[in-house]
């Protein structure tokens, strides 16, 4: 069971919120997968959408792959949700920590997802600290990224059909990041 930690309400009803919980059990339009470009679904948050939502993410993924090449940080990829709560899996590729202009494509890998969320016609999306797992980002600097990114998002782009973002965070030290980045934001 998800659990609301913030909640910031915008402009035109929308709704920014932390949620601590499992992103594979979030009852929303899409969830946001921590992809790699070339969509294997190996390990960390990747092989948990793989395991619930079924092997319709992978034969899809691998469609996709295959018609359009591998996915870039600003272009993400999309699939049907398989057998998870939500009607797709949007497949955003996050930097690798130590690649080089970590901070500019983090931005714009969660550009891409809510635009893609747009382009979609989504009301609601679930995403997670993207690449402050395997790919090493750290969580306090992913953290205030993220949040200021989708802030920003909304304010560039007024007529988003986007009416709640959910945060969904897993693990303890990553809800803390986050947390002390929301507050450090609202002050």
């Amino acid at each position: 069971m998800s659990e609301i930690l913030r909640e910031s309400a915008l402009s035109g009803r929308r709704k920014i919120q932390i949620v601590q919980g499992d992103i594979t059990q979030e009852e929303v339009d899409a969830i946001v997968n921590a992809a790699n470009a070339h969509l294997i679904h190996g390990g960390g948050l990747a092989a948990a959408i793989l395991r619930r939502g079924g092997e319709q993410i992978r034969i899809e993924s691998d469609a996709w792959i295959r018609e359009h090449g591998p996915v870039s940080h600003a272009s993400p990829a999309y699939t049907s949700g398989g057998d998870l709560p939500c009607r797709y899996v949007i497949h955003a590729v996050g930097p690798v920590w130590g690649e080089g202009d970590e901070d500019a494509k983090l931005r714009s890998t969660v550009i891409g997802a809510l635009s893609l969320a747009d382009h979609l016609e989504l009301k609601t999306l679930a995403l997670p600290a993207i690449s402050t797992g395997i790919f090493g980002f750290p969580k306090d600097r992913a953290a205030r990224i993220i949040l200021r990114t989708i802030s920003e998002y909304f304010i560039s782009n007024p007529s988003s059909g986007l009416l709640v973002v959910r945060v969904t965070l897993f693990d303890a030290p990553t809800v803390e990041a986050f947390i002390q980045a929301w507050d450090a934001m609202e002050e």
